[in-house]
């Protein structure tokens, strides 16, 4: 029996199942101990560090809300989009290799884009100009993008960099790329052009800014076409990482007429996230915020509130499973007080104005003999010279000069391009000969054109920080002869080596060994180069050549059709080709048909604006600010070359003129004097004030302006009278007995008074618009000047406007605002936004609004009847112009404020009105755009008839205030 289960256990022991048996058994026990170990001993362990690595929490951005004009009309929205994505989802052994990989598959992806005409995102600060690297951007933006770069958290970190051995808030554009194409950064090697370097870079470092999120996409295009996303699916195996995302893109309807007001979107900066999460941390370094105007005023109801995903990911950041979904809620829709219809139509007719004021004022003469001519003229009658526009259009950039080198340029600019490269040279030789001259002549005495280069040098240099502005002595003796241009350039600079005021290390020199001689070599040296690479000379050089008829008017013409300024088809480039055509007419043409624009050529006037209110509750029913731009090509992902095109262009699209440009009132003034003066018992409504002409009571002695016109007067007046006719007499005598204090003329006293009563109109503080708007400032001197709107005041239109609105429902100054009221995205009244009354004229009298508005009436019957004749036929208007100079040699500011009701007794008024023309020459000429404005709202003249898309060129030339 033993030995039977002996040979049993010996069969069985031997065979082949008893040892897999065996096998398996071990296994088992192995992964018992494994499992063991893993969820027993190490499993709260493995459990955290599954939990860190492998859960992400994934937030969905909600879709931000819209904005409506007040009567619903669709002005900001969201469109559902393609977007290329990439994401860094490979494994590589060393930096080198993750570069290479890296770059490689981006360069691909772009070159696959663009083949198929799509637009690569373009937001990076640095691009490429004239073939040079350049900054987009300066200032504290610039300084705000170099600290996100070397990675500090404010701009005031930057500081000297001892590996790059720079200075980090003056890194040069072409520096900072190749360090950030360097292999100690990404690694962009050479084998990539230039332009094509710059687009990776793009790419790579916006994947920086997503670094801590490994899993969330990077945009390298942005609404791309179907046919894009179906050739992107069929390279995806070669083009690893990269995707096709389904995004929403802020849209704007009439964007031109809007951007003012509206902004745009953008990436949230370092600062604006810090900000914005002082409050409530919802926000972080992806998101789209509101960059300007009220997108960025009306974020926090414009937003909306994100959603979340809970995602489990690999080790390379690729999404396995999506466990949980939390939606997204749509941020709420803002209704804005604009009528969507007079914005546009108020836009186009300002342009309309601008293009007219411009036609009349372009003659046919050189820039030498209009400059002779104009020294004998008043900034009222300055003439334009038909040369001045030819500059314009290079200098403004309407012509890209940089065009003119490149092997497929044309015939006509191929031939300005060798005019230029001689004159150049000329232009050069003529500098370093003054400045190397035994005896150079002083800059007075050096000619126009000599003058005009010294002075471009000069701030070159000072710019370039060769020429160091803190270190001057200003209350030197030499510095001051300088300024009195009583010594030479050569001078100068000499003794600015001497008082080290030169920045010896920008030079190629010794600096330890360098004697004065040699650094003044090497500066000259350092200007000869500069200029000859320098965009802003050669402008001053193309200037030059137009200016002695070098290059002639039909040379500039032709090159507006080649580069595809004007319509090449267009019947006109022959006729000019041939000589049919003179230049003269065909720009004038060009102006008047407004393919050539007043924004555009940046001539005076280039820019205006007008706000219109309703004078009963606030609201701001327009804010035209003229020129505009095109928001959508910075919103979302901002075009670089776009806005620096923008904020080089000399006709200033990115400032709202409505609410940050300040000038001075002029006569608009008035009624803030003729209010105070009645009301402190100066005068009364039917007192006269007998026109003297000149004011001697104080020295120096202000005239009237009619006076000036040859010793004429208004005789005796009353103050509605002195309204109409804006008699500075009148309101010189009342800003006099304003300061009298026992008899006694005292100026602070006059100030004062003024400041109280400009103070009660609003005038002292910001009018309540929900967009950026500079301070203003009541003037604090000179209160017999100030009474007619002189001294230092400055206001923007849209303070103006309050102040209007204020007079125009006889005292109840409201904060105007732009917000009508925010719904939610299911249409629930979330808030109305009804303005504020900010202060009650409780003081004032009947009998004085009386008087005011009397005589406000008056301007619009009487003395401006030529441009509103029919208009007073229809409605009851009443207004002010006001003229205000700001430079002798620039044409005066054109202003006119108002407000206007229907023609029946009792009528309130339905709106009131600010515009201002800068540099446009005459007050008529705000005065003549603005009753084409009534005309349109009350449909007194055809809509048709009024924006027609020509320049408005009848000139109304009436006598000024």
């Amino acid at each position: 029996m033993f030995n039977y289960i002996k040979e049993v256990i010996l069969s069985i022991v031997k065979s082949r199942f008893f040892i897999l048996a065996v096998t398996f058994v071990l296994l088992f026990v192995v992964l018992i101990l494994r499992l063991f170990k893993l969820q027993i001993v190490n499993g709260e362990q493995y459990m955290k560090d599954f939990t860190m690595t492998i859960k992400k929490e994934k937030e969905i951005p909600s879709t931000r809300g819209n904005i409506y004009d007040r009567d619903g009309e669709l002005l900001a929205y969201n469109e559902l989009a393609y977007s290329v994505t990439i994401v860094d989802s490979g494994n590589y052994n060393k930096m080198a290799e993750k570069n290479e990989q890296l770059n490689k598959i981006i360069y691909d992806t772009i070159k696959m884009l663009e083949k198929n005409g799509e637009t690569i995102v373009s937001d990076f600060n640095i691009i490429i100009d004239n073939n040079k690297l350049k900054y987009s951007v300066e200032g504290t933006k610039l300084k705000r993008f170099l600290a996100d770069i070397f990675g500090y958290k404010s701009i005031d970190s930057l500081e000297y960099n001892k590996k790059l051995k720079v200075d980090e808030a003056k890194i040069s554009a072409p520096r900072l790329f190749e360090h950030l194409c360097s292999k100690d950064m990404y690694g962009i090697s050479d084998k990539y052009s230039k332009k094509d370097a710059l687009k990776i870079l793009n790419i790579r470092y916006n994947m920086y800014q997503n670094r801590f999120k490994k899993y969330v996409g990077t945009t390298i295009a942005t609404q791309v076409k179907e046919e894009t996303v179906a050739l992107i699916k069929e390279n995806k195996n070669e083009l690893q990482g990269v995707d096709i995302e389904e995004s929403t893109i802020r849209k704007y309807v009439d964007s031109e007429y809007f951007a003012s007001i509206i902004g745009y979107t953008g990436k949230v900066s370092t600062e604006e996230l810090e900000e914005l999460n002082k409050e409530k941390k919802t926000y972080d370094m992806n998101d789209v915020i509101g960059k300007a105007g009220i997108e960025s005023n009306m974020e926090s109801e414009l937003q909306g509130k994100k959603g979340s995903e809970t995602l489990y990911v690999n080790n390379v950041g690729k999404v396995i499973e999506t466990a949980e979904t939390v939606d997204p809620i749509s941020g709420n829709d803002v209704y804005l007080s604009i009528n969507k219809n007079l914005q546009i139509a108020v836009y186009k007719m300002l342009e309309q104005k601008l293009a007219g004021i411009l036609y009349n004022k372009i003659i046919n003469a050189s820039m030498d003999q209009v400059n002779s001519s104009n020294e004998n003229k008043s900034a009222s009658d300055l003439d334009i010279s038909i040369d001045h526009v030819y500059n314009a259009l290079i200098n403004n950039n309407v012509i890209d000069i940089s065009r003119f080198s490149l092997e497929n340029a044309s015939e006509s600019e191929k031939s300005l391009y060798q005019s230029f490269l001689t004159h150049l040279d000329t232009s050069l030789n003529e500098i370093n000969n003054q400045l190397i001259s035994e005896a150079p002549p002083s800059y007075k005495d050096s000619g126009t054109q000599m003058q005009s280069y010294i002075s471009y040098i000069e701030s070159m240099l000072k710019t370039n920080e060769v020429l160091l502005k803190d270190s001057i002595d200003t209350a030197d003796e030499t510095y001051l002869i300088w300024q009195k241009e009583e010594i030479s350039f050569k001078e100068y600079l000499q003794y600015a080596i001497a008082q080290n005021w030169i920045d010896i290390s920008k030079l190629k020199v010794d600096s330890k060994y360098a004697d004065s001689s040699e650094i003044y070599t090497a500066l000259l040296a350092y200007i000869q180069e500069t200029l000859r690479e320098d965009t802003g000379f050669h402008k001053k050089v193309y200037k030059s050549l137009i200016q002695n008829h070098i290059v002639s008017g039909v040379d500039i013409c032709m090159v507006l059709y080649d580069q595809c300024v004007l319509d090449s088809n267009d019947a006109s480039k022959t006729q000019l080709a041939s000589g049919e055509l003179d230049p003269y007419t065909f720009m004038k043409e060009q102006i008047k048909t407004l393919k050539i624009t007043p924004g555009q050529l940046a001539l005076d006037p280039c820019s205006g604006s007008c706000v219109i209110t309703n004078p009963n509750n606030g609201e701001i029913l327009a804010a035209v600010s003229y020129p505009g731009y095109d928001n959508n090509r910075l919103a979302n992902t901002v075009d670089s070359a776009y806005f620096s095109q923008l904020n080089k262009d000399l006709s200033l699209p990115l400032y709202n003129h409505a609410t940050q440009e300040t000038t001075a009132p002029g006569s608009t003034f008035k009624m803030v004097t003729a209010v105070a003066g009645l009301t402190e018992g100066k005068i009364d409504p039917y007192k006269e004030i007998k026109d003297l002409g000149k004011f001697e009571k104080i020295k120096p002695s202000p005239e009237c302006w009619i006076y000036k016109k040859g010793h004429q007067t208004h005789g005796s007046i009353n103050v509605s009278q002195a309204i109409e006719v804006s008699c500075n007499y009148f309101f010189y005598e009342v800003g006099y007995q304003l300061s009298s204090v026992n008899g006694t003329y005292n100026q602070d006293q006059g100030i004062s008074m003024l400041q109280k009563y400009a103070a009660m109109f609003g005038l002292d503080q910001y009018s309540g618009i929900e967009i950026p708007e500079t301070k203003p400032h009541m003037s604090d001197e000179y209160p017999v000047t100030s009474a007619i709107g002189q001294g230092n005041h400055t206001y923007t239109t849209s303070q103006l406007a309050r102040y209007v609105t204020t007079v125009a429902n006889s005292g109840t100054c409201y904060d105007i605002s732009l917000i009508d009221k925010v719904k939610d995205n299911k249409g629930k009244l979330v808030k109305d936004y009804t303005p504020k009354i900010h202060s009650q004229l409780d003081d004032v009298s009947e009998s004085t609004w009386n008087a005011v508005h009397e005589g406000m009436k008056l301007v619009v019957n009487k003395e401006h009847k030529d441009i509103f004749s029919d208009i007073n036929n229809t409605i009851t208007l009443a207004g002010k112009t006001g003229t205000a100079q700001q430079i002798t040699t620039r044409a005066n500011h054109a202003l006119f404020v108002g407000y206007s009701s229907q023609n029946t007794p009792g009528a309130s008024p339905d709106i009131a009105f600010a515009t201002r023309i800068a540099f446009g020459y005459s007050s008529s000429n705000a005065a003549d755009f603005m009753s084409d404005v009534i005309r349109y709202y009350y449909k007194i003249a055809d809509e048709n008839t009024l924006i027609n898309g020509e320049a408005k060129t009848n000139n109304t030339n009436l006598g000024g205030d």
